[in-house]
């Protein structure tokens, strides 16, 4: 655990970042940060990459890093944002409100993947940091299930794509809505697909 040296090192305020939705076609791309009491603890020892775990699971762990969370954040980045300025930047500008949102100022910041630039403290980019280093993995099980929550919301404000089973994410069932019913505001027009529905 990445957190173990830190913490060894002095450092002892960590926050984790990471995000939800990136290849989804349709709704929000959601970016959460978090600062853990204590990495270390035991009501932590379930908490991994978010994509290992049961939608089950991740709504029990859900709840538990909340407890156990010194701080935590959790922003939204809308279809229209992304449009406009283009997933990579609209990731990039996510995490550094998330970590900007928090309560407190964290001594090092952990993110899945990428440098930030602009960041309030210390960072380092963790190649996927999301099964080493607890922090990101806690972060992506609040994205995550923020998101999936949010998703079957949106499910009821536009019935007949499936959004509260496939998330936004590009299948069939998604497609055939969309063939069906046509492109909404929700959905994100500069991907290749939902451009193609919409030019056509």
């Amino acid at each position: 655990m990445i957190e173990e040296k830190l913490i060894a090192a002095g450092i002892n305020s960590i926050a984790g970042v990471d995000e939800a939705g990136r290849g989804a076609c349709a709704g929000p791309l959601v970016v959460a940060a978090v600062v853990l009491q204590d990495p270390k603890s035991e009501k932590l020892s379930q908490v991994r990459d978010s994509k290992e775990l049961t939608e089950k699971k991740r709504e029990f762990l859900y709840e538990v890093i909340k407890a156990e969370a010194a701080a935590y954040s959790i922003i939204e980045i809308t279809p229209k944002e992304i449009d406009q300025t283009g997933l990579h930047k609209s990731n990039l500008e996510g995490m550094r409100r998330a970590i900007n949102a928090l309560d407190l100022l964290p001594q090092y910041i952990l993110t899945d993947g990428y440098e930030i630039d602009g960041m309030p403290a210390p960072s380092l980019a963790v190649w996927k940091g999301d099964q080493v280093a607890i922090s990101i993995s806690a972060a992506s099980i609040l994205a995550k299930v923020y998101r999936d929550r949010k998703m079957k919301e949106l499910d009821l404000l536009y019935p007949g794509y499936g959004l509260g089973k496939h998330k936004g994410y590009v299948t069939r069932s998604h497609m055939d809505g969309l063939n069906k019913l046509g492109v909404t505001d929700i959905h994100r027009h500069s991907y290749a697909n939902i451009a193609a529905l919409i030019n056509s």
